[in-house]
């Protein structure tokens, strides 16, 4: 059986992704695969599938999930319906945590967000779980800023400075995080950053190669360059040949093949069977032995914690975006280390 893809575009808007949503099953579409949206747009479609399915009994629609990390979507809002292939934001801190323990240089620690969910959610699950892990490490500072608006972080910088701080727990992606690596450069500040997937949005290497100075640490199931990972290599490789693109996140091209999985686990395409074989799914990915947890739908993928650093022939063997800077691999965690509490209550078919 072949599977076919349709394509459609949410504009990062609820609304859209709503329209886009009723175009898919008009169309035929039994399962949606989305990421990259932002969380209260996934939200927002996972509600319009509760509805739909509600209303329609027999013609359900399923949605896969690679890229929006709010736990809510696995925990007070956990829907039947719905499937994380991606590491939510609790596990990615978690990760962090779990490396700041055995680093005793990160002492002073300031929270720099911007002012938005997610932003928020990194801000209270690292002071959280960070301080959980290191008792001792302090929290000296906490400021939230404008999305996509500061043209100038020298002012958040130099407050960072006055607090004493040695490293910045930050969830600031794009522009915001390019220039707040710029102005700590700027005013000669070697500062450690903690953040959830830097490294795998374009530019973000790039701007680190040229701030020079901070070390950049973020999470992921795989970065390039990773030692032992031959199956996601092959699969880098063929991904660069067929499209010229970079490949960074297998888990885009593991859900797929989860479906795939569950379809054939079920014997079925009926949704409410390939839903109920998925949950519980132990699956062999590119990434290793991967399991889909039954009571909230969240895939427990492991994360590798990597800081961008110049190539040293060693520990970094090969520069990305056209710089001598890779990813160096700090530590290596399974899902199930890290798989947190839920407060899920899945309310499941008769």
């Amino acid at each position: 059986m072949k599977m076919q893809l349709l394509q459609f575009d949410s504009k990062l808007s609820a609304q859209e992704a709503q329209s886009a949503l009723q175009a898919a099953i008009d169309q035929g579409a039994k399962a949606i695969v989305t990421g990259g949206s932002g969380s209260s747009v996934v939200t927002a479609l996972v509600q319009s599938v509760n509805r739909w399915n509600q209303r329609n009994p027999g013609k359900e629609v399923l949605v896969l999930n690679h890229s929006s990390i709010d736990p809510e979507m696995t925990g007070k809002l956990c829907s039947f319906w719905h499937f994380q292939t991606e590491a939510n934001t609790a596990m990615k801190m978690k990760a962090i945590a779990n490396f700041a323990k055995k680093t005793p240089d990160i002492k002073k620690v300031f929270l720099l967000n911007q002012d938005y969910a997610h932003g928020k959610q990194w801000a209270s699950y690292g002071r959280q779980l960070v301080g959980a892990a290191r008792p001792d490490v302090q929290f000296v500072g906490e400021t939230l800023h404008p999305i996509g608006r500061v043209r100038d972080f020298a002012p958040y910088v130099a407050n960072i400075k006055q607090s004493g701080a040695d490293s910045v727990i930050t969830g600031n992606w794009g522009q915001d995080l390019s220039l707040l690596l710029k102005a700590a450069s700027d005013a000669g500040y070697n500062l450690r950053y903690f953040n959830h997937s830097a490294g795998g949005v374009p530019g973000t290497v790039t701007a680190v190669s040229q701030a020079k100075l901070g070390q950049l640490t973020w999470v992921a199931e795989w970065h390039p360059g990773q030692a032992g990972t031959p199956k996601v290599d092959a699969l880098a490789r063929a991904y660069k040949a067929k499209t010229g693109k970079d490949f960074m996140a297998p888990r885009i091209d593991l859900t797929p093949r989860l479906l795939a999985a569950a379809i054939a686990k079920a014997g079925s395409t009926d949704t409410v069977k390939v839903a109920r074989a998925m949950e519980g799914l132990e699956f062999d990915s590119t990434v290793g032995l991967l399991r889909m947890r039954a009571e909230d739908h969240q895939l427990l993928l492991p994360q590798v914690v990597n800081t961008i650093a110049p190539v040293d022939g060693k520990a970094v063997k090969a520069g990305w975006e056209g710089t001598n800077y890779g990813f160096r691999t700090e530590a290596v965690y399974t899902g199930n280390e890290l798989a947190q509490g839920s407060e899920c209550k899945m309310a499941r078919p008769r």
